[in-house]
Order: structure tokens, then C-alpha cells, then sequence
């Protein structure tokens, strides 16, 4: 889930950002506890360099579930369609940064993790009927792993 605040205002994801790498990996306030990952991406239009901070799900061996669901909105949130654009990234999760590869989820594989997630947080299922829209789940790989 994308972290933004109503209205998607930059400034509230700088102040995670901040908050973030300040603190090993860590933010408090209403996302304190929450798993929370820096994706870096580039805009697909744009062609600038940005960093996101997000929510996600550890899936193990290297691997990490994030979710489209900007906020409940109806539309995709951009950093999605970067990542389609450009599916090789860097991650920050704690104090580690590392390459990933974005990989959508789909059919069994996304039902598979997306049921995991829903018992996991009542924000995604709430997020999704306020969509409107089958909300994109996407796989980040990591690749310095052998």
C-alpha cells in the first residue's frame, strides 16, 4: 500500500523518507509497526529520479509484496506505471539498499499472496472496495542473491 496522505502530497512522503532513513528502517505515529520499504524508481514520463516510501508484506527468500492501492483511489498510483515502465529498481528496507526487479502478480500466484494480505490488513480489502478496481500487487525480487 502506497503511504501517501489524502490528496497524495509529496511532503508527506519526504517526511517518511526522513523519518525512515533517520531511524534504520523505522517511522512511527499511525504507521509505527508498519513494514515500510523506499522503493527508487524513475518517472516514466519524466525521466526523474524518485524515491517512495510504501508499505509491504516480507514473502521470504528475497522477496516483498507491495500493493497498488493509492489510498482507495480509483486510479493506479504513479510509481505503478513507472515500475511497469521500469521494473529494475533499488529498494531501501532498515539500512540495507539493493536491486529488485518488480514483477505484477496475477491468477493464482496474486489470490495466493493477496488472501495473506487481506488477513494481514483490514486497510487492503477496505482500500480495494473504495477503488473500485482490481488493485495491482506486484512482487519485488531481489537480485544480489544467489
Amino acid at each position: 500500500m502506497s503511504v501517501a496522505a489524502p490528496g497524495g502530497t509529496d511532503r508527506f512522503d519526504d517526511r517518511i523518507v526522513d523519518e525512515f532513513r533517520a531511524n534504520e528502517g523505522r517511522v512511527g505515529g499511525p504507521l509505527a509497526g508498519t513494514p515500510m520499504i523506499l522503493i527508487r524508481h524513475v518517472g516514466a514520463k519524466s525521466g526523474m529520479k524518485r524515491v517512495t516510501p510504501l508499505a509491504y508484506t516480507p514473502v521470504g527468500d528475497g522477496r516483498y509484496a507491495i500493493v497498488a492501492s493509492n489510498g482507495g483511489s480509483s486510479t493506479h498510483p504513479s510509481w505503478y506505471h513507472n515500475l511497469k515502465a521500469d521494473p529494475r529498481i533499488e529498494v531501501e528496507v532498515g539500512t540495507e539498499t539493493f536491486a529488485v526487479v518488480a514483477e505484477e502478480l496475477e491468477g493464482s500466484a496474486r489470490s495466493e499472496i493477496w488472501t495473506r494480505l487481506l488477513a494481514a490488513s483490514s486497510s487492503v480489502a477496505e482500500f480495494e472496495m473504495m477503488a473500485g478496481r482490481q488493485i495491482p500487487l506486484l512482487m519485488l525480487i531481489r537480485q544480489d542473491r544467489s
